[in-house]
């Protein structure tokens, strides 16, 4: 099998999968390629998601490794036979790639939830909110690329999972434009907030018991939940999180962040009330 030129978050989750696996039998690489009946080197290729590897390979390992999760290695199946072309490859080649994983991520999961402190999450982005956010980037974004990213943007807020957003003040007053952009920002987040399967919290500064003004985080939600993955921004890109006791942290974060802060309907009257002060 000919060796991909450029391998996507989701083939990459696959190929640590199948390592881990691996490493939690105790068999070395080599180990496992003799039980496969590969070489070191195609073993080698398939943890690394250089090559792909067939749905009955993925079976054979987890025999191999005595693993019993049936739901987990059926996930592991369907990443491995998934060739899925989504919207997002019409912008392979121009946008970073960090971009098309992170779509990508979003069209196969369950749920997502999001911890906002400065911005707005992008999903729930007003055109204008967007524009403003990359027309600040450093260095400076051509026209061509704020375009790109802007489409792409919007193409992404198509939201039909169960979506939890918890929103601090300081996201909500900060202008990244003028004073009409913020209104028509919050005017936006109070019509998505009607939506069955959005649900917005706002943590308020006077709020007590918020200890996690720093853990803005993206928490997307997997076919299982040992395929959860945490995004976190960075600036030279998105970093995915996905190590078990990693996403532990996060889960438990998250859930501390949303006890925390203003319940559904709170939430609506606060973004109200500080639209109606614009």
């Amino acid at each position: 099998m000919s060796q991909r030129r450029e391998t996507t978050a989701r083939q990459m989750r696959l190929a640590t999968e199948l390592r881990r696996l691996r490493q939690s039998a105790g068999l070395t690489a080599i180990e496992a390629a003799a039980l496969l009946g590969v070489q070191r080197v195609q073993m080698s290729q398939i943890e690394s998601g250089l090559v792909g590897v067939s749905e009955e390979r993925v079976r054979r390992l987890a025999s191999h490794y005595a693993y019993t999760g049936k739901e987990f290695i059926d996930a592991l199946a369907a990443m491995a036979t998934d060739r899925t072309r989504g919207w997002w490859e019409e912008y392979r080649g121009l946008l970073p790639k960090s971009f098309l994983d992170l779509s990508e991520l979003e069209h196969h999961a369950r749920f997502q939830h999001h911890v906002a402190i400065l911005y707005i999450p992008g999903l729930l982005q007003t055109e204008g909110y967007a524009r403003a956010v990359f027309s600040s980037r450093l260095p400076e974004l051509t026209h061509e690329e704020l375009e790109l990213r802007i489409q792409h943007r919007k193409a992404r807020q198509e939201i039909t999972i169960p979506y939890k957003a918890v929103i601090h003040e300081a996201a909500l007053r900060i202008r990244v434009s003028d004073r009409a952009t913020s209104k028509d920002q919050l005017k936006r987040l109070l019509l998505l907030s009607e939506a069955d399967h959005i649900t917005l919290r706002v943590i308020p500064f006077d709020l007590d018991g918020f200890a996690s003004a720093a853990n803005t985080m993206t928490y997307v939600g997997g076919p299982v939940s040992k395929l959860d993955t945490v995004v976190r921004d960075a600036p030279h890109g998105s970093v995915f999180i996905d190590s078990e006791p990693q996403l532990n942290i996060y889960r438990t974060s998250f859930r501390r962040v949303e006890d925390t802060s203003l319940g559904p309907e709170k939430s609506r009257g606060f973004i109200h009330k500080l639209a109606k002060e614009l």
